[in-house]
Formats: C-alpha cells, structure tokens, sequence
C-alpha cells in the first residue's frame, strides 16, 4: 500500500505556488517555494431565504461558516447585514424623493423669475415702441413744417416735389438719428427705473444687499425731475437763531447751525484758524462764523439758569401786612433765651447744654393784642459770628439784650455792628433789672460809646427796663416792639411763589436733611419743588414751632421743611420753581461753581508761591482733626474757631466738618491721618465705634462749644516746643591764667557775684563782647574738685575745648530751664 493510498495529499486548500528567489552574501541565491492562501468571502444572497434548519444554508454547513462562530450569532450577523441593506435602500429613496423636490422647487422659482422678465421685457419694449412711434410723429410733424416754411410761396407747383427729391439720401440719416433717440430713450428709462426695487434685484440681493431708503430715492427723483424741467432749484435758506455760550466745540456749533461740520472748519481755516472740529473756541470768533453763514446769534450763559428765579416787583395791591421778624441778640449768659421764654411761656433754656444757646431758634408769639411776632433767638458766644450775621440778614427789628450787672460786653458790641450793617431798628433791653447790683443808666451811658443814643439820652432808640425772672417790663417791651413794627408798615404778597431764608440746618435720622426756614415772602406749600443753595427738593412736609404739621407757611412764619436731597447751609435763600428740572440744573450749577471758587482759591498761580507755601508750612506743626455737629450752624461755628487757635509754629487743621452721626468712613479718615473725631450733640454709631476701638481711633463728645475749644487749645498747646529760660546766678573775674601740664590753661578766678556751679553754663565776656559760650571742664578750690564756689571766694576754671582766655576777661554763669507754652 502507497504512502498516498489514492488519497489527496494533505495541503491548504485554494493556495497558489509560486517561486521566490532570495539573495546572500558572496552571490549565493536560494529559490524558496512560497504559496499564496486566498481568503474566501461568503456573501448571502439577497432577498433570499433565511435558513432556518440546522443544515440550511451557511449556518448549518461548517464547512463554509467561519471558525468559532455559533449558529446562532450566524444567523445575528446576517440579520444585522439583511437590516443594514434594508436601511441603505430606504435612505437612498429619501434622497431621491428630496432632490427630486428641491428640482421641482428650482424649475417653478425659474419658471416664475423668466415669466416675471418677461412681462417686464414686454412692457418695456410697448413703451419704447409707443415712445418711439410718438417722436417719430414728432420729427415727421417737424420736418413738414420747416418744408412748408422753406418753400417759396409764389410757385407751390414747383415746392411740392422738394421734399421727395431727397428722400433716398435722407432716409439713413433719419433712422441713424431715430436709433441715436432710442438709445437715449432706452438709457432715461434706464435711469429711471434704476432707483427702484424689482423682483429680480431682491432675489439677486442687488446693490450689496443695501436698500436705499424712501427718503433717498424721493431726493433723487426731485433731483431728476429738477434738471428735467431745465435747472437745479435752490432750497431756502433757512435762518437759526444759535444759541452762543462763552466757549464752544467746532462740532457743536456746525450742528446747532445745521451745517456740515467740513464746511465750518474751512470757514475757521479761511479766517486764519487752523483748528479741528473736536477743539474749542471762544465766542467772539463763533459770532463771526455764525454771522459768515448768516444765522443769528444768541448770546447765553451758564448762568442763564438763575434767571428762572429772579424776583419780580409786586403790585401794592396784592401787598398785604406781614408780622414783624424780631431778633434776639447780645452777649452770652444776658438773658436773651430767658427773656424770650418768659414772652413764649416755656422753657427753652431747661433744653440747652450748659444753659447756653447754641443753636438759632425761631418761635412765634401772640400778644395779649393778638399781634402775631416772629422771634430769632441767636447764640451770643463769640463763636457763633456768622450765625448772629444771619441773623441780622433777615430780620426786621432787633432787641439788644444787655445785662444791667453787666454793662456792654465783646459781642454786644459786635450785635450792635450788625445791627446797623443791615440796617434794622434797634430796641434796648436792659435785663435782670431785678438784682441787686443793677445799674441802668451805667448800661446807657455805655451804649453811648457806641453810637447808640436811648430815647431817656435823647436819642432815638427805645429802651425798655425788663426781667425775664419776675416778668417786669415785658408788656412795655412788646409795645415797643409793636409800635416799631407799626412804622415799619412791614407788607407782603403771599400769592406768589415762596422766598425764604434757611435759619438752621441739621442731618436728622430719621427724617434726613431738615431746614429750619423762615418764609419771607409768598406763600411755601407741602408739594411744592425748591431750590436752596446747592440743593433742590419738593416739600414733603411742613412743621411749625409747635411741633404741629401744617399745609403751608405764610410771610414771616418759621417752619421746618423736610424734603431736601443734602444739607443746606445756613443763610442759603429758598425760592420755588416750576419744575425739578430746573431745581436740579440750578443746584448743580451753584455746586460747579462753589466747587470752582474752591479750587481757586486754594490754588497756587505760581511756582514762587507754591515755593513760599512750602516753606512756610515747613515749621508749622498741625494739629488735624473731624468735627461732626448735630446742625450746619453748630458745625460751621466750630470751624470758624478752629481757624483761630494757633500761631506761627503751631495751627488747627480741620479737616473734614459735617452734619449728623459719627460713621465708619470717619473713622477710616481719622485713622489715615491720625486725627481725634470731635463730635458736638452726635454720637458715634455701633460699626464706627467697634471700628474706633480696633484702630485707636480716638472720638470726643462735647455738648458746650465752651469745652470743644479749650481742649482743642490743650491739645494744639502740647504741639508748642518748651521755651528755653535763661537764669544768671554769678559772674567771674579772671585775675591769672595758668598752664597746667595734662589739662591746659586754667583761669584763676575771683567769684564776684552769685555763685559759680560746675554744671551750670558759662559764657566768656571780654569788653562785654561774649567770644565764648560753653560748659566748663573743671572747677577747682586750691586742689579739689567742687560742685560749686560762693561769692568771693577764689577758684580756677577751665573751658572745655577753649584755651583763648586772658587776664581781667568776665565769666557769666547761668542755668537754662524749660517752660511749657500754652495758647492763649
């Protein structure tokens, strides 16, 4: 039996030999036989029948199913084929049936674009061929007219074949000159109908995308229709009144022109200023480029806005009688609040600190008589000076108050100079008349020093004798005050807008920014909208002196506004205005130019007197602090004393005053600069007190001015360097000088006066010139050291670093001691 048995020998099914020959080294080659397996790919047919039976198909035949594969992820896989076919053949039918859509789409739009451009085609050939048959009529109509004139009118027999005679050589002239009109025709058409939106324009998104507006296209036609008719029309000239303010931007006045800001700065150029529109010019030179374009100017400026407010003139017959404004005024503790109170029947001063005023109070008093009196009752101390100067500002009559046990004091002195400042009457009420030291006749023969001059001096200003402790003289007082008022003849129109004069202002917590005013003229009522200084608001409520809300404040009636945006200053004038805008515009307006004023004046001009300041401020200590008042008046007082405590070498700095309760950003500000916070009737709240004690921050409270000013004098005191004060306790006289080896030359000395003291110091004298001034180095008695040496006794003397000393010269012994200083 063969090795083969008849049998195939064993191999790789469907390989293909082939011969591969390989090269070495030395030119050795070797043949290899290499077969090839090819790989056999079973492909389902499709639509076929899925095998179901074990031996269907390629799933029951493992001779053709790949190696490893079940049955049953046989029959997975060709499902997963079967349903990627199926997916494919819908997929492919979706996109048939879309693109076959989308053609359909495009031919329709086509169809419509070439029907659309056609009938446009269409129309525009009718009216080319109507608009060329009726210039043809036209020229043919003209052309038999000029025959007709040309012919001679004797032979009409001879004229009539004239116009056939050419025919043949004019015939292409005229059709050349007929398709020239066409074209020209066609191209006005063209023109015509190139500022218009088509169909097709917007579907080829014509001239960029960009559509011209209507009023573009409407100008362009008037522009066509004017050279059409044979001429450019000329607009009006349209003349502006411009209004002008001081200075002005180039921009800005081509625009309040109406002209092309190109146009202006040519204009500028050609008057021999190179400037460009965004630079500014003066208003003499925009006055004449406004007057060059022809316009009209109108001179303005940021003033302009106080006009609003001006005071008109009222009718005597809307006049009315008014009640007096009485001020209180004199020296501090005279007894103005205590006279004043004994006329109102309370107890004003039980309310103040320390018994004194310290704010201006107005209050309203009807007489037994029924005569209604306004009464300011203003401080005395002498620092409250601006406030008695407002207070004099707005009032009718004045009542000096002087103490009969006291005389004429500073600031009576200084009430009587305001007095007559502004020009008011003055009554004299000389008060605690009632003590026993009082001295009537000494207070007006005091007063005369001054130019007041009593009715009981012959003169003519009323003095009344009064008591605000037992109530003598009040009656006679108010009598005079009434019939002071009776000459006056004191009128006021109260139909009319309300103008006051803010008396007091104060930062109140709960209900802001309050302004004690007293209406001067008109009539103040709840909603009305003011201006005040630099700030503005709308009355949002009225209280009067009683405490009572009111609706509105006649002439003469002290009322509390609140409503304000910011604290005013006390003397700012109230006036109501139409609108909040013209409130607002006012105060920001006064705010610039307080602001500017400011600035100005704190400015150095030149580098000479930024120099001088320097230099000036090199040597002066400061001693800064913050002040904070329970009311503007309060706290623009302190200020003002402040500014008067210091001398050369040492000043009070304030630096930052306001209105209402100590905050947290004071704190920080006195932190930074290492200033004690003085707050006078405030109180510091809980976050700026916590922040004041984790930062050392120091915070004083005061109720009495009187207190605030002498501790601020003791602090800015301590500032002051201790003077040196020299005491001579002995002098010296030099009989003999002797050179001691080791020390120098020694003097020896006779004590003629006083006592000669080892650490005192000496100064060396001769022909009492001083050449010399020192400590000494030794002081010696025959051979010992000494503290010191009594009046004529003999001892010797060496200078420290000094040896110039000769016979007969004068020693001067004295001692130094420092002496604290104080501000007076």
């Amino acid at each position: 039996m063969s090795d083969s048995d008849g049998r195939k020998t064993l191999g790789l099914g469907g390989s293909r030999p082939s011969n591969v020959k390989q090269s070495f080294s030395h030119g050795r080659t070797k043949n290899v036989v290499v077969e090839t397996k090819r790989k056999r790919v079973i492909v389902p047919k499709p639509g076929g029948q899925k095998p179901t039976g074990p031996g269907a198909g390629p799933v029951g035949d493992p001779s053709r199913r790949p190696a490893g594969i079940t049955d049953s992820e046989m029959e997975r896989r060709l499902k997963a084929v079967q349903a990627a076919k199926a997916r494919e053949v819908e997929e492919a039918a979706a996109r048939e049936a879309e693109e076959k859509a989308r053609a359909e789409d495009r031919e329709r739009r086509r169809a419509e674009i070439e029907a659309k451009e056609a009938e446009d085609r269409a129309r525009e050939e009718s009216l080319k061929a109507k608009a060329d048959e009726e210039e043809r009529a036209k020229r043919d109509a003209e052309a038999a007219a000029q025959a007709a004139a040309a012919a001679p009118a004797a032979t009409p027999s001879a004229a009539r074949p004239t116009p056939n005679k050419p025919a043949p050589a004019a015939t292409p002239r005229k059709t050349e000159r007929d398709r020239e009109e066409t074209n020209k025709k066609n191209r006005q058409a063209d023109d015509r109908r190139s500022g218009k939106l088509t169909v097709n324009q917007a579907l080829r998104g014509g001239e960029g995308g960009r559509q011209r507006s209507m009023a573009q296209m409407k100008r362009k036609q008037d522009r066509a229709r004017a050279k059409a008719m044979g001429g450019t029309v000329e607009r009006e000239k349209i003349i502006r009144d411009v209004q002008l303010p001081p200075a002005i931007v180039v921009s800005e006045l081509a625009a309040r022109m109406a002209e092309k800001t190109g146009a202006v700065v040519k204009a500028l150029m050609q008057s021999g200023l190179m400037v460009t529109q965004n630079e500014t010019i003066d208003a003499d030179t925009a006055e004449l480029i406004i007057e060059e374009f022809g316009h009209k100017v109108v001179r303005v400026s940021d003033a302009d806005v106080e006009d609003v407010i001006k005071l008109e003139e009222d009718d005597e017959g809307d006049l009315i009688g008014r009640p007096p404004v009485i001020t209180i005024m004199g020296h501090v503790d005279h007894g103005k609040t205590s006279l004043l109170d004994a006329i109102r029947n309370a107890k004003v001063v039980a309310g103040e600190a320390g018994g004194i005023t310290q704010h201006i109070g107005a209050y309203q008093v009807t007489t037994d008589g029924g005569q209604v009196l306004s009464f300011l009752d203003t401080p005395g101390h002498a620092a409250f000076t601006s406030m008695r100067s407002r207070g004099a500002q707005v009032t009718d009559i004045v009542v000096l108050v002087v103490a009969a046990d006291d005389a004429v004091m500073p600031q009576t002195i200084e009430a009587i100079a305001h007095a007559k400042a502004a020009e008011v009457p003055m009554i004299v009420a000389i008060n605690k008349i009632d003590k026993p030291a009082a001295d009537a006749d000494r207070v007006r023969a005091a007063l005369l020093q001054h130019e007041v001059i009593v009715e009981k001096m012959s003169g003519e200003v009323q003095d009344v004798e009064v008591s605000a402790v037992t109530g003598h003289g009040l009656d006679e007082l108010l009598e005079a005050i009434a019939l002071q008022s009776e000459i006056l003849e004191l009128k006021a129109n109260p139909d009319r807008a309300a103008v006051g004069a803010v008396i007091e202002a104060q930062l109140d917590v709960g209900r802001g920014p309050v302004a004690t005013v007293l209406v001067q003229n008109g009539t103040l009522r709840q909603g009305d909208i003011f201006v005040v200084g630099e700030q503005y608001g709308k009355v949002r409520a009225l209280i009067d002196d009683q405490g009572n809300r009111v609706k509105e404040a006649g002439p003469s009636v002290p009322v509390e506004v609140l409503g304000l945006n910011g604290t005013p200053e006390a003397g700012d004038v109230l006036n109501v205005t139409a609108t909040e805008a013209q409130a607002r515009e006012i105060a920001e307006y006064r705010a610039n130019a307080a602001k500017d004023k400011r600035a100005a004046a704190g400015a150095a001009t030149t580098l000479d007197q930024l120099m001088a300041n320097a230099k000036a401020d090199e040597n002066v200590s400061e001693l800064p602090i913050l002040v904070k008042a329970d009311v503007q008046g309060s706290a623009e007082a302190i200020v003002q004393a402040m500014e008067k405590i210091g001398n050369d070498e040492v000043r009070v700095r304030v630096l930052h005053s306001g209105v209402g309760a100590i905050t947290e950003t004071d704190v920080g500000l006195a932190e930074a600069s290492g200033a004690p916070i003085m707050g006078f009737n405030v109180r510091a709240n809980a976050s700026a007190r916590n922040t004041a004690n984790q930062k050392g921050v120091e915070i004083r409270y005061y109720s009495v001015i009187y207190d605030l000013v002498d501790d601020v004098k003791a602090a800015a005191s301590g500032l002051l360097s201790n003077e040196i004060k020299e005491n001579f306790i002995g002098y010296a006289s030099i009989k003999e000088v002797f050179k001691v080896t080791g020390v120098g030359k020694v003097a020896g000395c006779l004590v003629t006066e006083g006592v000669a003291r080892r650490s005192a110091g000496v100064r060396l004298l001769r022909d009492n010139v001083v050449i010399h001034e020192g400590t000494l180095k030794t002081l010696k008695r025959f051979k010992d050291e000494v503290p010191e040496v009594q009046s004529g006794q003999e001892c010797g003397m060496a200078f420290e670093n000094y040896e110039d000393i000769r016979p007969n010269d004068v020693i001067e012994i004295f001692t130094r001691e420092e002496v604290e200083r104080s501000l007076s």
